[in-house]
């Protein structure tokens, strides 16, 4: 996963400044977070589990709000005067999303441990699934877990703000809350009331879905990376030129910009459903 995520981050490998090039990504963070998850659920009861998850979360929010950073002090959340941007730029260097003057990446180092607890709450749901209880008392827990967390992430919230690129502790508690409310609503319609014929793309991308992200980023640096040199003497890419001869140009931008990622969604589904449909599951 994590040599994926540099593929995708490097590809196509021409003209790379090695010197600034990015490190952290989407799948080596999931790689990074999936190997401690692991870890903590072969060598941990729930106890352990769950003493691990709270440690992390509140010990990242006291990090994040205590440690000063030099010049701006302690609690300081912008995006250069929080403690994730300064412990980049101090391991990582100019290997980061931004480097200048100094945004935390948002898959950086610090903003990973959270992300961990994230996991770990994937970890205790699956648990939960896995016991002798009914349906409806699985069902009853996910409605109750869920609504207490989507309040509480949205309290902890006003403490210690709700901030995806920081993955800061309350963002961690709200989001698990909506899983779990989500999840409760699907069992309910696919399990209990045997209507799934609507999530079968649902079904489809998750049966590949690491293959389906690798495929959009592709298609995605693809689109940019081919490049002309229009009549002004400018750069343009292929991106830009299908986008605003194809969707831009008739449609209002604010639902061109959806329409051009909703084509570009549906393009993946095209694949993975074809794979889907011959039975090919990459597993990583």
């Amino acid at each position: 996963l994590f040599a994926l995520g540099l593929f995708l981050i490097w590809f196509p490998f021409m003209a790379i400044d090695w010197s600034t090039v990015r490190i952290p990504g989407v799948l080596q963070r999931i790689a990074v977070v999936y190997f401690f998850a692991s870890l903590a659920y072969l060598h941990l009861g729930t106890r352990g589990r769950a003493w691990l998850t709270g440690g992390l979360l509140l010990g990242y929010w006291l990090v994040m709000t205590q440690v000063p950073v030099p010049g701006f002090g302690a609690g300081d959340l912008s995006p250069e005067g929080n403690v994730a941007g300064l412990v980049d730029r101090l391991i990582l260097g100019a290997h980061v999303w931004s480097y200048a003057p100094g945004p935390a990446d948002p898959e950086g180092i610090l903003s990973t441990f959270p992300a961990i607890a994230t996991a770990l709450a994937g970890i205790f749901t699956g648990e939960w699934l896995r016991t002798q209880k009914s349906q409806n008392e699985k069902l009853l827990g996910l409605f109750v877990v869920g609504s207490i967390a989507a309040v509480a992430g949205t309290v902890f919230g006003w403490f210690f703000p709700i901030n995806k690129n920081l993955w800061t502790s309350s963002y961690v508690v709200l989001t698990a809350g909506l899983a779990l409310l989500t999840l409760a609503v699907t069992l309910y319609f696919v399990d209990l009331r045997g209507r799934d014929r609507w999530a079968t793309p649902f079904l489809v991308f998750g049966t590949n879905s690491i293959a389906a992200y690798v495929m959009s980023g592709l298609l995605a640096r693809i689109l940019y990376k081919i490049r002309w040199m229009g009549a002004d003497g400018s750069s343009i890419s292929l991106k830009s030129w299908l986008y605003d001869h194809f969707f831009q140009s008739w449609i209002p931008e604010y639902f061109a910009s959806l329409a051009w990622a909703s084509v570009h969604v549906v393009l993946i589904l095209g694949v993975t459903w074809l794979l889907y449909r011959k039975k090919i599951f990459i597993k990583i």
